[in-house]
């Protein structure tokens, strides 16, 4: 009887035995891992092998890769013998006479992600035919080969079961390794210490011989470097886990502390700490302007006030209006950072290395010195600043008439505040009022045309999310928190983003209308099978629309219908999670949810950089940059726009970090008390409650679910009791009691009341 020959589907494991594994799971450690010995003396690894050839982008002969990896010629035999041993795997393909390039169909390069139960997925690149983003691979642990979360690597791949048609992968090599160190806490032994790092995605201890401890004590938040020849494959007696090899470079201190967890934060998420010396000597070494050079104009008697929070120190952007007898002219002066930071100096590289500032409520990792930031290119009331002013005629209906730019000199005269602006135009406080006499009129004239401004834009179909967030007070001497409450968004906040986006608006429509190469603020339409699951989960919570799911009318109409409703807040932060993320781009397609043709950043160069490239791109093309600068080719933009939107994600991430950080800080003394919350999602594992006046969330599980047998409706988005039919679902508002704050996972735990 002839038997069919099975089709290739993976780089092949062996047996010991030689013969081919019959089983879909199969060990791809060590044999898939190994070469055949090298008999001249030499010894060359596969990782090592396989990272030399990812380098060649065409076939390579055998004396080639050998150059790659520095053998000599008497090796060259060996090479060739492990080279088709790799090919006899299917992770390398012939080309002609002993030429040999990696397989791409099997050999894939990817960015690990570590769970902490041990196996990962490894996120590829889009796929280079279609640009379209290619599925994550699932990692077994057994796969793993030691690589590590965030790693760069290159995997291969097997499919596991024709019928089930699935992919997995094994690491072949370690292209970069990005956790070189890493954030634990300290125990020590008598002849060892132990780190165990603070993030779960490292399910691993490290071993740290003690005269590496940096004498550290016990409990302490550390930062270890790892040994890159340092393993041990089985944890010393009593540790259960993996261990590796490292020593303390850094003793962060107590971890009950918030200023700790700060650098801790920022550690875990490679936020830069420092400015290098010559970056600093550069900004110390600049001055504030003093007078008015022949190529700026000269706005110190425009009235500009600032509007910023009260904790404030790094003013971006002052504004000022006038009325005109045919509506309004609106001055949106920037702080002019491109005067200082000058493209590939020390300060423009660090700036563009950091991206853009984080915020955290303890405290602030700026893209730009302090000497900068908060000093020479704030516009602080009452002193000369350099800005770069954006000057907008408005008709009587808010629609925009003109629009002219300059390298401009002001001096801000009032620093305000959004609570103060209330006060004023909102609250008629009539002390406020009376201390602000010359700024009535113009804050009245701010406020009519920032009105008209939202009734456009909300009319052409910017879509109108309001989101509150959780503001947190401190007490800054003894670094404690007051409290956490939901922020109010008032006129103020309303004028000033309203007059920011204008501007940036203006800035894009400037770009677009010449053609000129820059970087644009862009955002995808929803994608549309998540459009549709969220409008059948809205249908069940009773919101309803006509209306195609993921258009614009849709959009509006929904969110009209839950306005003023106890459901609102979530169904705008359903409405948000199903929403593409902005990001920036050289290849302007607009901007769904402003329903913007074209959209950039310009409004805020002292925290983020591409709006200091928006700047210099301006500056180009109006002939405005006195140093001539040669325009930026449209290759190097977009790397910065990639590199630039995944800056920002990194630091949104560590900011959502460090606020859940301090949410659990805040509630651990809380313990049994009880609070209204709203359950904002339902899983297998149970819900997921945000508290009402604090938007802290937290969860109960359904192990915590006392009364009845509960089970999960998943279609409705509910949680029922078998017997009782006791119904909990999205949107519902509950009372919460809670049960734990846990440090190690920052989470709250709850329980229905």
């Amino acid at each position: 009887m002839a038997y069919k020959k099975r089709e290739k589907r993976g780089f092949s494991a062996r047996r010991k035995s030689g013969r081919a594994s019959r089983h879909t799971r199969r060990d791809t450690s060590p044999e898939v891992h190994n070469l055949p010995t090298m008999t001249c003396g030499e010894d060359v690894t596969m990782e090592s092998l396989l990272t030399a050839l990812f380098q060649y982008k065409s076939p390579a002969d055998v004396k080639e890769i050998a150059q790659a990896i520095g053998l000599p010629p008497h090796c060259l035999q060996d090479l060739d013998t492990a080279l088709r041993s790799l090919r006899h795997r299917h992770l390398l393909a012939a080309h002609g006479k002993k030429k040999y390039l990696l397989n791409g169909e099997i050999v894939k390069e990817g960015t690990l992600s570590v769970h902490p139960r041990g196996f990962g997925f490894a996120a590829l690149a889009a796929d280079e035919t279609t640009g379209k983003k290619q599925d994550d691979i699932f990692i077994p642990e057994r796969n793993m080969a030691g690589a590590l979360h965030g790693d760069r690597i290159l995997l291969g791949l097997q499919r596991l079961s024709s019928r089930r048609n699935r992919l997995e992968g094994a690491v072949l090599a370690i292209l970069e390794r990005t956790a070189e160190q890493i954030v634990g806490f300290y125990a020590e032994g008598s002849k060892r210490g132990i780190v165990t790092p603070e993030d779960a995605r490292f399910p691993f201890q490290i071993i740290i011989p003690l005269e590496f401890s940096g004498g550290a004590q016990n409990g302490a938040a550390v930062v270890v470097q790892l040994d890159p020849a340092g393993k041990e494959k089985k944890p010393p007696e009593p540790f259960q886990k993996p261990a590796l090899v490292g020593k303390i470079i850094e003793v962060l201190g107590n971890p009950e502390e918030l200023a700790v967890q700060m650098e801790m934060v920022i550690r875990k998420h490679g936020l830069p700490r420092t400015f290098t010396p010559v970056a600093i000597h550069e900004a110390e070494a600049l001055t504030i302007p003093t007078t008015v050079s022949a190529d700026r104009t000269d706005l110190r008697d425009i009235l500009h006030v600032t509007i910023d929070g009260e904790t404030a120190r790094d003013f971006d952007d002052a504004v000022s209006i006038v009325k005109t007898k045919n509506g309004y002219k609106l001055y949106v002066s920037i702080a002019d950072v491109s005067h200082y930071v000058k493209p590939g100096s020390p300060l423009d590289q660090e700036a563009y290395l950091r991206g853009t500032s984080v915020y955290f409520p303890t405290g602030v990792v700026p893209m730009l010195p302090e000497q900068l930031s908060n000093e020479i290119c704030s516009l602080k009331p009452d002193e000369n600043r350099y800005s770069f002013t954006c000057i907008l005629d408005f008709d009587r209906n808010g629609k925009r008439q003109k629009t002219e730019f300059c390298k401009s000199i002001i001096k801000s005269q009032y620093r305000l505040t959004y609570t103060l602006v209330s006060q004023i135009l909102v609250d008629k406080d009539t002390a406020v009022r009376s201390q602000y006499k010359p700024l009535l009129t113009p804050l009245k004239w701010m406020g009519e045309l920032a009105a008209q401004l939202e009734q456009l834009r909300l009319k052409r179909g910017s879509i109108g999310l309001e989101i509150p967030e959780a503001i947190i007070d401190l007490n800054t001497e003894e670094n404690t928190i007051l409290s956490i409450r939901r922020s109010d968004r008032n006129q103020a906040h309303k004028i000033v983003e309203e007059f920011m986006l204008a501007a940036n608006e203006a800035v894009a429509a400037t770009f677009v209308k010449h053609r000129h190469p820059a970087i644009f603020r862009i955002h995808e339409n929803p994608d549309t099978m998540k459009a549709m699951e969220l409008s059948r989960l809205l249908h069940s919570l009773g919101f309803h629309s006509r209306e195609d799911a993921g258009s614009i009318q849709w959009f509006d109409q929904v969110l009209k219908t839950a306005r003023g409703t106890p459901q609102e807040y979530i169904v705008n932060n359903l409405i948000l999670r199903v929403m593409q993320q902005a990001r920036y781009s050289t290849d302007n397609i607009g901007h769904f949810g402003l329903a913007a043709d074209s959209y950039t950043h310009f409004t805020s160069p002292i925290r983020r950089y591409p709006d200091l490239l928006v700047h210099r791109a301006l500056a180009r093309l109006l002939h405005l940059d006195k140093e001539k600068v040669q325009t930026q080719e449209a290759s190097s933009l977009s790397e910065a726009a990639d590199f630039l939107s995944d800056r920002e994600r990194i630091a949104v991430k560590a900011e959502r970090d460090m606020l859940d950080r301090l949410k659990v800080f805040y509630m651990e003394d809380k313990v049994g008390e009880v609070f209204e919350g709203i359950i904002s999602g339902v899983s297998a594992f149970g819900l997921f409650i945000e508290l009402r006046e604090s938007l802290i969330s937290g969860a109960v599980s359904l192990t915590d679910m006392s009364g009845d047998s509960f089970f999960v409706d998943e279609e409705n988005h509910r949680i029922l009791g078998r017997s009782s039919r006791t119904s909990y679902q999205l949107g519902d508002l509950v009372q919460v009691r809670l049960l734990s704050a846990d440090k190690q996972r920052w989470r709250l735990n709850f329980t229905l009341e």
